[in-house]
């Protein structure tokens, strides 16, 4: 299982094993880990916005065109950013370090 490094809005690396399959969405709830996912992985919204590690944002699938445009909605948006539900893990990904964003924004309550 390839661990994944994930630092917090505090800034603080926590690191876990990720199950191969799941998406970084997954993986952070699974870990109990402040993110949101309000549209539950759907792609309905940017809650689930993460930054890459810029050493291996070439190493994934690059985004798709929805996924491009619903980035176009996050706070604090990056070259590096993902959506987590749409980055999905795989075994090579040991070592891969994510970071949350400092305020995410949800647009069914803003």
């Amino acid at each position: 299982m390839p661990r994944i490094i994930l630092i917090d809005r505090e800034g603080k690396e926590l690191t876990a094993e990720a199950k191969v399959g799941d998406s970084v969405l997954e993986f952070a709830h699974n870990n109990n880990y402040d993110i949101e996912g309000v549209c539950e992985g759907c792609m309905a919204c940017s809650t689930c916005h993460v930054i890459i590690d810029p050493n291996w944002y070439s190493k994934l699938p690059p985004p798709s065109e929805d996924e491009e445009d619903m980035l176009d909605l996050t706070f604090g948006l990056t070259r590096t950013s993902r959506l987590g539900c749409q980055v999905m893990i795989v075994e090579e990904m040991d070592g891969l370090r994510i970071t949350l964003p400092s305020k995410t924004r949800n647009m069914i309550l803003d």
